[in-house]
Parts: structure tokens; sequence; C-alpha cells
């Protein structure tokens, strides 16, 4: 998907004058329908070590973090398994790297530790992207393709990456059918990866005036939840109170590398309008996009791998495990999960001295729901302790720091 360079640093230089009145909060007229029949409730103690009040309620984001950022990279282009997830899931990063088209997709050679956030109960959790996939390319020749096969984007899934939905061709020329690229693909993950996809990202591309509409609503009419397209909502959400998810549609912002090759400063202007995200009081979720990550600004639409390298690097040491872990680094299916979830589940609780009953009543939740976990932010300056049945998986950092529980539902 093209966005002019211009309107691109446009938003860069503005957004930062503008961030308050960008949050987008949205009105609770859920058109979702669940089942009330079909919900379940869950039930566990909390055991103090003293018997101060305790308030507990859903946290904003997962680990009670300050603001989730995605970051999707569209098309399914084979630099992603070569650069990016060996960077930020730890490993062998490709050496350069000529394609098929001659384009060099690789990276510097290095080893990398992994670039990492805390879970806040003792873990590091390496950083997660997502990938906007046209199944119609995957394949496993040439050696030098330029797209990736799909043992790359199975072990990327594997290690917690989300698969968005991107067209099976790409295509967007006149005379596509929408609803047979929308449907192909889904049938194509499916077959050979096993799972069922749930948000789409329209491919970009010459094409008919507002055939993005087109996609948008084949997409929302064929079991995809969201629709990231050329307007719409965002890419900033407000998610302090509940947010309408219903068949989102959400802009897209890009991150590209300009045309200078000795410094870092556009990526510094990208991290800049970051900065004044996080700065802002509001728990935040923020969503952006690139290309490829390769050595070569692909199609002029993408990062070159110096840049990335910056940037995940700069975003890491500044949010994650080593600065002041705010950051829960997250692809956009789970973080819109997660935030569906926790709108939808009714949580009550009743302390009696040192021992507080905490019941969770649970909606009906989607089948290709991928991530099922829910935070519970804690306001108590004791210590505690869970106990609850083997059959619910908790974790809590009550001898600690004693803010949060997080709940992983099967």
């Amino acid at each position: 998907m093209k966005i002019p360079h211009s309107r691109i640093k446009s938003f860069l230089f503005t957004f930062a004058l503008l961030i308050n009145s960008a949050f987008v909060c949205f009105a609770n007229d859920y058109t979702t329908k669940t089942d009330s029949t079909k919900t379940k409730t869950i039930s566990f103690k909390i055991k103090l070590k003293s018997d101060n009040k305790v308030k507990i309620k859903p946290a904003p984001l997962k680990f009670n973090k300050h603001f989730a950022y995605s970051f999707t990279l569209d098309d399914g282009y084979r630099s992603a398994y070569l650069t990016a997830f060996p960077l930020l899931n730890g490993g062998k990063i490709s050496n350069p790297d000529k394609n098929e088209w001659k384009i060099d997709q690789g990276g510097d050679g290095t080893t990398s530790k992994g670039l990492f956030y805390s879970d806040g109960f003792g873990n590091k959790i390496p950083f997660k992207l997502a990938l906007a996939v046209n199944g119609g390319s995957v394949r496993d020749l040439p050696a030098n393709r330029g797209h990736l096969s799909w043992p790359e984007i199975k072990e990327m899934y594997n290690a917690g990456w989300d698969i968005l939905n991107h067209g099976f061709h790409h295509a967007t020329k006149h005379g596509t059918n929408y609803l047979t690229e929308v449907t192909e693909n889904t049938t194509s993950i499916k077959q050979n990866l096993d799972f069922t996809m749930s948000h789409f990202v329209v491919p970009g591309g010459e094409g008919d005036e507002k055939y993005y509409l087109e996609y948008e609503k084949e997409a929302l009419n064929n079991g995809h939840f969201s629709v990231a397209s050329y307007y719409g909502v965002g890419p900033v959400f407000n998610v302090d109170s509940k947010v309408n998810l219903d068949k989102m549609i959400t802009a897209r912002t890009f991150v590209q590398s300009s045309k200078d090759t000795t410094s870092f400063k556009t990526m510094d202007r990208y991290l800049k309008t970051i900065d004044s995200i996080v700065k802002q009081p509001n728990t935040v979720w923020f969503n952006e996009f690139t290309h490829g990550t390769g050595n070569t600004n692909l199609w002029n639409l993408s990062m070159r791998f110096p840049d990335f390298k910056y940037y995940m690097t700069t975003l890491a040491n500044k949010y994650g495990a080593k600065g002041n872990d705010s950051i829960w680094m997250a692809p956009w299916q789970e973080v819109y999960e997660y935030i569906w979830l926790r709108d939808r589940i009714k949580v009550d609780y009743k302390q009696k001295n040192k021992e507080i009953e905490v019941t969770i009543e649970l909606p009906e939740i989607p089948e290709n729901f991928r991530h099922k976990d829910i935070s519970l932010a804690i306001d108590t300056s004791s210590k505690f302790e869970i106990e609850s049945n083997k059959d619910l998986k908790i974790k809590d950092d009550g001898k600690t720091t004693h803010k949060q529980i997080l709940i992983q539902l099967k």
C-alpha cells in the first residue's frame, strides 16, 4: 500500500502538536453479538499480608503496560526472516543477500541477542511483529527468492508473530475479484499453516477509484474483525476506556527510509513522534507499518536494515527491558484481542480482612482468537499470594511490586 512520502512527512512533523486531539476513543455501542448462555465464570482467592483495602480492575493493556506498539511488515518479503526476525527474537542476522530481483534484502551478518520487554514477573519477552502475507507469493524456490516460504512463516508464527490477510495475489487493478482475493488467502493460510486469519490489510497499488472500499467490505463480511486501509480511525488509540472494535477500519502510517544514508535523522523524527505519544498520561496503542527490512530500500517503500536496526534497538533501549519497561511490543491481532476481551469481562471481588474472593465472568470468545490472556491491575501496598484450582493458570507479582495478576485462559 503506497502512501505519498509528503503525506508521511507531514504526519510526522504535525503529529506531536496534534496528539491530544488525535486519540480515538470509541463509543460503547457494540454491535458484535455474543451468546450469554455460553459465558462462563472463573474464580480464585487472593491472600493478603495485611488487611488494607484493595482495588482490582482489568488492566488497560497486557502486563499493565503504559503503551502498546504494533508494527506490521507488508507483502511477506523474505527480509522479514533474514533480518527482522533474528534481530528481535535473537539469532544470526543474514549477511548481505541479493534476491531474484537483484535487490539486497540481507543484513549486517551479526548475531543478535534479541530485543525485549519484561512481563513484570521476571521474564523477558522478545519484540514481536505481524506479517501481512499474500499466499499466492509464498514459495520455497528459488534459493534467492524475494518472498517467504511456508516453513519460514510457520517459524515466526510459532515464535508469537501474527499473520494477517493481505489478499491472495496482492491484486488491485481493474477487474480484481475482491471476494476471491480475501477468501482464497484465508483458505491458503488455513491449508498450509492450520489457522484462520482474522484481520485484513488492504494491498496497495494501481486500481479503480476507491477500490479499497471493496476490500474493506469483503473482509468484514467474511470473518475478519478489522481492516487496515488507506483511511480510517487511528493510528493512535486511547485505551483507558472501552474501545469500539466492531468492524474496525484503521488508517495506516508507514515508517520508511529516506534517501539519506549517512545518518539516522529520518528515524529520529519517527522516534520523536513515539516519544510525544508515550509522554501522554493516557494508556495508548500505536500502530505502524513498513515493507522490507533488508539493506536496500525495497521499492522505496521500506526500511533499510541499518535504519530498522537503529529504530528497533532505540525503542528497546528506551522503553524495553533495558529502559523504563513501559512498552508492550505486540502485533496488531494480539493487542486487538486483549482489548476485545478486556472490555467484555466482568470482574467482581469481595474482601474480608486479608482474603479476597475474585470472580470473573467471561464472554463467549470467538474460535479464531489466538490470544486469551487477562491482566488485572491491583491497587494495594500489601504483598499477596494467589490460591486457585489447578485448571487455572495464574501469574502474579505479589511478592515484589504487587501490582498485577495475569490469567492465561486455555
